[in-house]
Order: C-alpha cells, then sequence, then structure tokens
C-alpha cells in the first residue's frame, strides 16, 4: 500500500505542496504563485500534484487546505480568501482536474491535525489549534480526525464575543462578519495594534510590540498584557466547552514566548474547575503545519 502522502496549501498569493512518507518526513516540496481564475488554479494544483507523481513514480494521496470551507448546504466554498474560487465547487473541479479522488479541509482544521498526529499536540485525545494572526481561526481534532461538525464552523472561536467584557471593552470594534466585539477584533495582529492606538495615540505593528515589550518597553508591555488577558478569558469559554487536552497556538503571535506563562498563571480564574490541566503550547511545525495537515487527511 502506498504511503506518501501530498499535502497542498492552497493561499491567496501561494500554492505550496509537499509529499509526506509514513513517518511524516518531507520527500518533496514546491511553491509557486497562486494564479488568478479558478480554471488556473485547478490546473496548477494538478500539475503539481503530476510533478510529484512524477519524481517519485507512484500515484500518491491528495489532500488540500485552503482558507474558508464548503458549504454543507451548496457544496459551493465560501469565506475563502482566494475570493475568486467562493461559490464554485471546489472539491468535486480539483478532483476532475486530478484525476482521483481527494480530501479537503479549512487550513484551520489541518494546522490542528498537523500537530496532532506528529506535532505539539502528539498523543493527545483533543487537541484545539488555534491560528492568531492578521485573523484568528482554529480546528478541532479528536481522536486524530477532524471535527467539522454539521455546519462546517466548528472552532470558529474568533466570532464569539469577547468574554466577562470590561465596561471599557464594550461594544467592542465592529467585526467583519457584522457583530461588534468579536474576540477577532482584540486578539489577531489588527486587532492588538488597534488597541495600542487607542490606549497610547501610537500606531505600531503586533511584531513590533511584542519585541518592543520583550526589550522592556512599558507601553508595549501594559499592551500585551491586556492582550494577554484578553488571551485568556477567550481561551477559558473554550476549555469550559470542549476541555482539550493541548491548545497548540500557530500563527504570527504565537512566536512572543511570554505569552504562555502568562495564559497559564490567568487560565485558572476564568476556567470552571478547581484544576486547570490543559496544556497550552506553540506549534512544533510553525508555517508548515498547514500543509502537512492537508497531507496527514489521508492518515
Amino acid at each position: 500500500m502506498n504511503t506518501l502522502r501530498i499535502g497542498i496549501d492552497l493561499g491567496g498569493t501561494k500554492i505550496e505542496g509537499v509529499v509526506l512518507d509514513a513517518s511524516g518526513e518531507v520527500v518533496l516540496r514546491e511553491r509557486v504563485a497562486t494564479p488568478k481564475t479558478p480554471r488556473e488554479i485547478h490546473l496548477a494544483i494538478a500539475e503539481m500534484v503530476q510533478r510529484f507523481d512524477q519524481q517519485l513514480d507512484v500515484q500518491c494521496t491528495v489532500g488540500i487546505g485552503t482558507p474558508g470551507a464548503l458549504s454543507p448546504r451548496t457544496g459551493l466554498l465560501r469565506n475563502s480568501n482566494t475570493v475568486c474560487l467562493n461559490g464554485t465547487p471546489l472539491d468535486r473541479d480539483l478532483e476532475a482536474a486530478i484525476g482521483r479522488p481527494l480530501r479537503m479541509a479549512n487550513d484551520a482544521n489541518c494546522f490542528a491535525l498537523s500537530e496532532a498526529i506528529d506535532g505539539a499536540g502528539k498523543g493527545a485525545r483533543m487537541v484545539l489549534g488555534l491560528i492568531v494572526g492578521t485573523g484568528t481561526g482554529a480546528g478541532v481534532v479528536i481522536d486524530g480526525q477532524v471535527w467539522t461538525g454539521p455546519n462546517a464552523i466548528a472552532g470558529e472561536w474568533g466570532h464569539n464575543p469577547l468574554p466577562w467584557p470590561e465596561p471599557s471593552e464594550l461594544p467592542g470594534a465592529p467585526c467583519y462578519c457584522g457583530k461588534r466585539g468579536c474576540v477577532e477584533t482584540w486578539l489577531s495582529g489588527p486587532g492588538l495594534s488597534r488597541d495600542h492606538l487607542e490606549v497610547t495615540g501610537e500606531a505600531v505593528n503586533a511584531h513590533d510590540l511584542a519585541e518592543r515589550a520583550v526589550a522592556g518597553e512599558e507601553s508595549a508591555i501594559a499592551t500585551m498584557a491586556r492582550h494577554a488577558g484578553r488571551f485568556a478569558r477567550s481561551l477559558a469559554s473554550v476549555v469550559n466547552v470542549l476541555d482539550p487536552d493541548v491548545i497548540v497556538i500557530g500563527g504570527g503571535l504565537s512566536l512572543h514566548a511570554p505569552l504562555y506563562p502568562s495564559l497559564e498563571a490567568q487560565l485558572p480564574r476564568w476556567v470552571f474547575s478547581d484544576h486547570v490541566a490543559t496544556r497550552v503550547v506553540p506549534a512544533q511545525h510553525g508555517d508548515a503545519s498547514g500543509v502537512r495537515g492537508a497531507a496527514w487527511l489521508w492518515h
């Protein structure tokens, strides 16, 4: 039985592909720019798969990770940042182009699966994988399988209201989803920068804020402390519902090392338990988790 798996990460600017062997080692890797039309995207992915097959002289399984999700009602893609694909039956179109069955999942689900199979959540029964960067996303993996739910929205923690808000946090900033005060508007990189601007009057991006905090700048330290407090409240609300074994954090803001001890110290205040055993850890595979998780859709 062939144990080589192709994973494709379909992004707004690039398409990345890898081939994993049975142990999770990367055998081949390739990147190309994302074309502008659906037909060109289908062709680019089909050609990448063909090149992998030819180099390995075997037909590999194919998994696709993409922003957005297929609607359970219509079977059409929605909420993708590759906007030309929204409203199309992407899985069926790609199967026709590639000429074989494939498996497809949201990129946050692929991230969570990668970290659950052979990453920071390896060996845990339930893993919650969070991506915190330009936006916020999450995936839920139970016993090595992605849980999507009947509405294909499992893990959409970013579009719940910030838990236990303080008066100064109400009503919250508008979110692109049409509501106000969503977790994403606070914890994402742009949300973090907005909070710093509103408090200090200074426009600073999230990466620089984290670096300034580590360097000891008081205003940045205060901003990152507010961020950690909101993060702890947001995680606690998920722990109270799912009670995962491990929470793995990826995305640009996952690289801020002081975040983890701060979350560990604050979670017990908000979690409905006398003890918090859930581990909160950074992703092991970093930016590669999405494409690796796409390959592991066939594990």
